[in-house]
């Protein structure tokens, strides 16, 4: 007989949705990790004969996956969940989150809200999320310490922050950043224009030809809001996305975050540049702000992923909970309860998140050659029995909170239900530091 293979990890699970290929539960499986990435899928008694490894972790009542792809998200806002609540866009924007950000925005600020978010997304299943905010190299800080995978954007905008100065000077911060962040395999840099409604066309346009030089994304809030559509036309005589394609940044790489107000001709510009759609439902219920029309997009081969958005106007990070949200306003919107099945709602957390964040040759799906990024999800809670149908189990039940076990490019950063990574006591302390500094009356809300 041959000589077992030594590996690092081999993980026997009872059911694994790989993703790819689509539609597939796998039952008393095996996977085969070595040196951060996956070498094999292969039954349990196969696996046993082939492979020496390095430890062997039994996940016999749990459902393993890849890791969640949290599309869109401000990591760092954690700080002021719950701070302005049931209001609409604008109001909670400029009256309330814009003016405390003023205020306590600060490098500090963006690395314990960042590692609070963090530490949010692995107990629920993320294991690379897009982020969109300032103090980057803040940011990229908490990401290399807790060991997760993210594309970091660079916030721009025409009006100065505790940040930046203008347009020029955040462009110009972000670049070096760039420069700072090439040789870490887990972190992409993207650029963030905020939103067509808050930079200039000269800022746009200069983007453009960096995203274009330099192969890199572009990360922008885009039809999030009916007002957003109105002010538009009084101001350039054209919808947002209509602006967006004249200066040059609709591209394969453009992600395109919310998109609630839409007509045929936005789907057809959307689909004729080949770029990503990052739906965020649960915000843009919470701030009534409309309905992405997912199963359109999905019909015209676009791409839809799925975020989170902040914790602000959320409020909680758990992409299982965004999976569920997704699915079921997609019925709804479609009028069709077949659309949006439980297996397409799990790719949008995935390979589509995945594919939007041009990391689809590395993560996104379970397959031989991919790193080895993966969550198991125990699935023996009274609320999951009994179990018919995993993906559905998945999709439909309380799975966020469920999540046992988390894996980034083969390392373990949580383990039945404890973080490997983030010291949760002190994180709990600084968290409530910042909530006595930014709302000290805690006894009197008003």
């Amino acid at each position: 007989s041959m000589t077992p293979t030594k590996i690092d990890l081999l993980l026997n699970c009872k059911w694994i949705i790989p993703i790819v290929p689509e539609n597939q539960t796998l039952t008393d499986c095996a996977i085969a990790i070595d040196n951060g990435k996956i070498i094999g899928l292969l039954p349990q008694a196969e696996a046993a004969r082939k492979f020496s490894a390095g430890k062997v972790q039994d996940l016999d009542h749990h459902i393993v996956m890849p890791g969640l792809v949290n599309s869109h998200g401000h990591a760092a806002m954690s700080l002021l969940r719950g701070y302005a609540d049931d209001l609409p866009l604008r109001s909670w924007l400029e009256d309330h989150i814009w003016p405390a950000e003023a205020k306590f925005l600060s490098e500090e600020f963006v690395r314990d809200g960042t590692r609070l978010s963090i530490a949010e997304m692995i107990r629920s299943g993320t294991t690379c999320f897009a982020d969109m905010y300032f103090f980057d190299e803040a940011i990229a800080t908490e990401v290399r310490n807790s060991g997760v995978r993210s594309q970091i954007s660079f916030t721009v905008l025409d009006f100065p922050t505790p940040y930046g100065k203008n347009a020029d000077d955040y462009i110009h911060k972000g670049l070096a950043l760039r420069d700072n962040c090439k040789d870490q395999p887990l972190i992409k840099i993207a650029c963030a224009p905020h939103a067509p409604y808050s930079v200039s066309d000269r800022a746009l346009g200069i983007l453009a030809t960096y995203a274009n030089e330099l192969d890199m994304a572009i990360h922008i809030h885009c039809h999030e809001s009916a007002s957003e559509i109105t002010e538009s036309l009084q101001a350039y005589d054209c919808r947002p996305l209509e602006r967006l394609e004249k200066l040059g940044l609709l591209l394969p790489q453009t992600q395109l975050v919310h998109m609630t107000q839409i007509t045929e001709d936005d789907i057809a510009l959307v689909r004729d540049h080949n770029c990503h759609i990052m739906h965020c439902p649960q915000s843009n219920l919470k701030l009534a702000n409309g309905f992405c029309p997912v199963v359109k997009f999905i019909e015209n081969e676009v791409n839809v992923a799925l975020g989170t958005d902040s914790a602000a106007s959320n409020n909680t990070l758990d992409l299982f909970s965004e999976i569920k949200s997704a699915s079921l306003l997609a019925k709804a919107v479609s009028g069709d309860a077949a659309s949006l099945d439980a297996h397409a709602a799990l790719r949008m957390a995935t390979i589509n998140g995945a594919k939007a964040l041009a990391w689809d040759n590395e993560i996104g799906s379970l397959e031989s050659g991919k790193q080895a990024d993966i969550i198991a999800v125990k699935i023996d809670s009274i609320s999951q029995q009994p179990l018919y149908n995993p993906a559905s189990q998945l999709v439909y039940t309380n799975s966020g909170s469920q999540v046992s076990h988390s894996w980034v490019a083969g390392k373990m950063l949580l383990e039945n239900r404890k973080l490997c990574t983030i010291n949760e006591r002190s994180l709990i302390q600084t968290t409530e530091q910042w909530r006595k500094k930014i709302h000290p009356d805690h006894e009197h809300f008003d």
